[in-house]
This record gives structure tokens, sequence and C-alpha cells, in this order.
């Protein structure tokens, strides 16, 4: 027997994909200070309780949404045209964002406390140098930077492929993701003291693709259904 609730669970984890870009959006309206020339200025920025809440709401919250829309997304593809490859993109994506979960709360938690030092007038903080956990914390941030890519071009793909699921839904989610990608590729020589448009303009046109892919599930549920019975079933008209 297949749950009477299966629709509604896939639909309530569907919304994790809209609501994760919405949240990514508003955390990057405001960039911050530029630390190798801006340092007190940043340091006074890190440690306000907008950039504590701004990252544990925005980058961390956000995350988590994404993991659940993703996970969501993947169960509905499962029976569809593109079943293995909807497989395959969450797990890559959900393995991006669980390990860019720990470096956001470094960036949440920690990164306030080196900023209190130096607004202490401890600035030989800043002229530590580096140890193993930095080089490993920049190996993670490349390897998050690449499963997340790869993972979010590939859940375009496989909407794209499903005949489930509107195609342009799916390549609007890929072509977002490659704007903000792009920025965070290169974001060491745009600098943090602004954040790049393509972020915000990204994080838009994801809200546009995770709202339509959620808007079509709600109005197909016979295909949800199908999903939790484990064959897909033709729509009668």
């Amino acid at each position: 027997m297949v749950p009477p609730n299966t629709t509604r669970w896939i639909v309530i984890g569907l919304l994790g994909l809209p609501l994760y870009g919405a949240l990514t959006f508003f955390s990057s309206l405001e960039g911050q200070p530029d630390p190798d020339t801006q340092l007190r200025a940043w340091s006074r920025y890190v440690t306000t309780n907008y950039y504590v809440i701004g990252h544990l709401f925005g980058s961390i919250l956000g995350l988590v949404f994404l993991i659940f829309g993703v996970f969501a997304l993947g169960v509905y593809l499962a029976t569809s045209r593109a079943g293995r490859l909807g497989l395959w993109a969450m797990f890559l994506t959900v393995l991006g964002s669980a390990l860019f979960l720990p470096l956001q709360g470094v960036t949440t938690f920690s990164v306030p406390e080196e900023g209190q030092a130096v607004l202490a007038g401890l600035e030989e903080y800043e002229a530590l140098p580096s140890i193993f956990a930095n080089t490993v914390f920049g190996l993670t941030g490349l390897v998050v930077i690449l499963l997340g890519f790869v993972g979010h071009i590939l859940v375009g793909v496989a909407v794209w492929r499903s005949g489930t699921l509107p195609r342009w839904a799916g390549a609007l989610w890929a072509g977002a993701n490659v704007l903000m990608y792009l920025s965070l590729m290169y974001g060491q020589t745009i600098g943090p003291a602004s954040t790049p448009f393509t972020v915000p303009l990204g994080a838009v046109v994801l809200v546009i693709s995770g709202t339509w892919i959620v808007l079509t599930v709600l109005s197909r549920p016979s295909g949800a259904r199908a999903v939790g019975a484990g064959a897909a079933q033709p729509r009668v008209r």
C-alpha cells in the first residue's frame, strides 16, 4: 500500500528548492569589506548580529532547504526517463551541500571571534602562519565547488530529460548555478568587498525554476503517486 501522504511529502520537500533560492538572494544583497585592505571595517562587520543571523538563516538554512529539495526531486524523478541521472544528480548535489555546511559553520561562528580579536588590538592574529587545517579548509572548498557545480548541472539536465517536468525549468536551474558558481570560482579575483551581481541574479532564477517545478508537481498529483508506487503511469485526460 502506498502511503496516502506521499505526494504531500514530496511537495513539501520540493519547496526547499525555491526557498533555497530566496534565502541565497537575501544573503547576497550586502557585501562585506575586504579584510586585505579594510581589516578593521571587515572586523566591525563580521562581529555584528546581522552578520551571524544572515549567515545562519541565509546560508546554513538555505543549504538545509536545498538538501531536502534535491532529495525530494530525486525521488520524484526516480521513475521518469531520467531516473538514474536524477539519482546521480541528487547524490552529488547533496554530498557537496553537506560538505559545504561545516565551511559555513566556520564562517558563521568562528569568523566573528577573529574580528573581535582584531578590534581588541590583537592584529598579530592575522599574521599567524597557515597550518594544516587551513590547507584542508581550502581543499574542501574546492571539492564543494566542483561537486556543487556538477551536481546542479545534472539536476537541470535530469529535469530537462524527465518528460514529467518542464524542460525550461531544468535549463533555468542549470543556468542559474553556472552564474553563481562562476562567481565562486573567480571570487578571489573579484574580491569580497562586493557580491557579484551574478549571485543575486542566479538566486532569483533559482526561485523561478524551483517554483515552476513545485507548481508542476502540484498540478500532476497522479504522477507523484506513481513515484511512490514504483511505476510511472500515463495520465488519463
